[in-house]
This record gives structure tokens, C-alpha cells and sequence, in this order.
């Protein structure tokens, strides 16, 4: 019983990472469209991980950054 179960639990796993694989790959795709047309992928890659953030955050990342860079 035990072994079926984490059969089960592995299998499901196993099936995840694939999903998770192909996922990447389209990502990969949309990105390498998106500089073909002129776009920076760094900057959009950074420009996703900001909209992620909380709104409070980026806004205090953003207020450190400018007095960092003031302050040099």
C-alpha cells in the first residue's frame, strides 16, 4: 500500500517536471520573439520579476536604487 502510494507520488512529480520543462521552453520561445523584434531580454525578464513583487516593495527597491545611484 505504502509503495503504490509513493509510486503515485513520484509519477506525479515526474509528470510536473515535464509540464514545467515544456513551460520553459515556450518561455524560452516568446523571449527569443519578443528580441527579434527589437526588445531586451534582460530587461523584460526584470521587468516580469518586478510586476511579481509586492507594489510596497518595488516602490521601496526603487527609492533605495535612485538614492544608491544619487549617492554615487
Amino acid at each position: 500500500m505504502e509503495n503504490n502510494r509513493l509510486k503515485a507520488f513520484v509519477e506525479r512529480i515526474e509528470k510536473l517536471n515535464e509540464e514545467r520543462d515544456a513551460i520553459n521552453v515556450d518561455i524560452k520561445e516568446v523571449i527569443s520573439e519578443a528580441k527579434s523584434d527589437g526588445f531586451d531580454a534582460k530587461i523584460l525578464k526584470k521587468v516580469i520579476a518586478l510586476r511579481k513583487m509586492d507594489p510596497a516593495e518595488r516602490e521601496r527597491i526603487g527609492v533605495l536604487v535612485e538614492t544608491y545611484m544619487a549617492a554615487l
